[in-house]
């Protein structure tokens, strides 16, 4: 999940200003100050729910059993009548866990993880305003709201978020004498160039499997272009991402990329930058726990910026969410459920969270706490601009021949490369 910088000061202030003005009528508990000291269901009766969340952690030490255990804990001191039994599971085993609950019909009660528009088609899962307060419900960046609805009704919840920005190592700028971050795409070429005369890879460009369907459209972006229109009509093959791929490819024939990117992965590429062997590159938060357990970079020896476009900052960056969904279980549960995802939802959960995880919130309430945070804020100023994947369902499809082709197009033809996946997109469609 994701990232990036505004393009400019006036550009940030006016985002701040927006989130300030977002937040400024939300209750300072973000809707669990109402619900804390109430009992489950409306009656004495006791209430148990299930909680099923993915794992975001790399051990013990930070799993998220323990994080969801504490919300469970402060929650269950305040309804007395309601407890909340955690699970977490691992990412990698998420999505086939999750499938096989509801195929067997073991829905939880409150999942978080990955949203499934399949399930909403169903009619397995609440809408949204459903299960939270108005409060709470207004709090959640609006900029999600799209990719989690179905047929008009919101179903998906974000509940941690990641933005893009480019992150560039200050130590190499200076020994090749350059005095400035790019925020062109002409910047770029000629601040890899330099970098590449030092003997280091100039700017790291993941076209491998793991995400190059999020490194083409931060490009596609820089252009003017994108998977789909505003009015959802896929554009994959537009002259303006065939353009984009054209201009990368050429950094790559001339040396200023690493060798081969349709071979790369984002995570190898991100520890070759934190070992101080790549100029520029593309990145998350995520990005940040890998320099700091490189040991190599000190934190004044990188920054982020905007990502560039072709002829400027962008003021718009790839966004991503992870998202809470409500099953339809037992209606009596209905009024304990509302209770404790509005519980969850305060800002102290938000921003433990995306601290433990360096994650960012998805709240308007929580951005503006961290708004002024020297990691966070870069990313979080161009969140609620964010773009998003497209929701439709034969995205999975299109998304896999973009990880397994798209790096095809740094030796080949472009355009005939998104020629093809445009047919899979309106075929699907």
């Amino acid at each position: 999940m994701k990232r990036s910088i505004a393009a400019g000061v006036a550009l940030g202030a006016a985002v701040l200003l927006t989130i300030s003005a977002c937040s400024s009528s939300k209750k300072k508990d973000n809707g669990g100050g109402n619900s804390g000291g109430s009992s489950g269901g409306g009656s004495t009766s006791p209430v148990t729910l299930s909680f099923v969340g993915a794992d975001y952690g790399t051990g013990p030490e930070n799993s998220s059993q323990k994080y969801w255990e504490g919300i469970a804990s402060d929650f269950k001191a305040a309804n007395p009548n309601i407890t909340v039994k955690v699970q977490t599971i691992n990412w990698n085993d998420f999505d086939a866990r999750v499938k096989t609950m509801v195929q067997n019909k073991q829905y939880p009660d409150v999942m978080e993880g990955d949203y499934f528009p399949d399930y909403a088609q169903s009619g397995l899962l609440y809408g949204a305003k459903d299960v939270t307060s108005p409060d709470t419900f207004s709090n959640l960046l609006s900029v999600f709201a799209k990719l989690n609805t179905y047929n008009g009704t919101q179903y998906g919840m974000p509940f941690t978020t990641s933005a893009r920005t480019l992150f560039y190592n200050k130590k190499l700028f200076s020994a090749a004498g350059i005095s400035s971050p790019p925020q062109t795409w002409d910047d770029i070429k000629a601040d890899a160039a330099k970098i590449k005369a030092q003997g280091k890879v100039g700017f790291g460009m993941p076209l491998g499997s793991e995400e190059a369907q999020a490194e083409a459209l931060l490009w596609f972006l820089g252009n003017g272009g994108g998977y789909q229109d505003d009015g959802g009509n896929w554009t994959i093959n537009s002259s303006q991402n065939a353009a984009a791929l054209q201009f990368m490819a050429g950094m790559v024939k001339d040396g200023d990329t690493e060798p081969n990117p349709g071979t790369k992965n984002r995570t190898d590429l991100w520890k070759q930058f934190a070992q101080g062997d790549i100029g520029m590159i593309n990145g998350s938060p995520a990005l940040i726990p890998i320099i700091q357990d490189g040991k190599k970079l000190q934190d004044s020896d990188w920054a982020s910026v905007s990502i560039p476009g072709k002829s400027g900052p962008l003021d718009k960056t790839l966004g991503v969410c992870d998202n809470v969904s409500v099953f339809k279980t037992d209606p009596k549960k209905q009024d304990a459920i509302k209770k404790f995802v509005d519980f969850m939802y305060q800002d102290k959960y938000q921003v433990a969270f995306d601290k433990e995880y360096d994650l960012l919130p998805a709240t308007n309430s929580a951005i503006k706490s961290l708004s002024s945070d020297t990691t966070f804020g870069p990313f979080l100023k161009a969140l609620p601009n964010s773009v998003q994947y497209p929701n439709a369902p034969i995205w999975s499809t299109i998304k896999t021949q973009i990880q397994q082709q798209l790096g095809l197009a740094m030796n080949q033809d472009p355009q005939k490369i998104l020629d093809a996946i445009q047919q899979t997109a309106k075929k699907g469609s």
